[in-house]
């Protein structure tokens, strides 16, 4: 169920969303170790923000895993900072980063939970 949520005010052109999604997902099961037959992208570009008082490039990222190890989170922000920059020229100081383990019983699926 890994879940990685993009919000950024970058627009990505049309041509290249597919890509990046595909790109998102594989790279959430890679450093994830899970299987990228459970992992969901979400992507909400060209949003209005603002970071530090200033509408350069940024982004808000969410990362929602089952079990999703603590100790590996300043990892897990070095790799999708990296992607930020690589896919939207954002960079790393201009990135948030919000990790999650939900509760296995308070995440659904399939008409059920984890």
């Amino acid at each position: 169920m890994p879940t990685l949520i993009i919000q950024t005010n970058v627009e990505t052109p049309a041509d290249h969303r597919k890509k990046i999604l595909e790109d998102a997902s594989s790279i959430t099961a890679k450093i994830l170790g899970k299987p990228e037959s459970y992992v969901m992208v979400i992507l909400k570009d060209k949003m209005d923000m603002l970071f530090a008082g200033d509408a350069a490039p940024l982004a808000y990222l969410e990362l929602k895993s089952l079990g999703l190890p603590e100790e590996r989170t300043p990892g897990l922000s070095a790799d999708l900072c990296y992607f930020m920059e690589a896919r939207f020229g954002v960079p790393p100081e201009r990135v948030y980063i919000e990790f999650t383990s939900p509760p296995r019983h308070l995440f659904g699926w399939n008409g059920g939970t984890f």
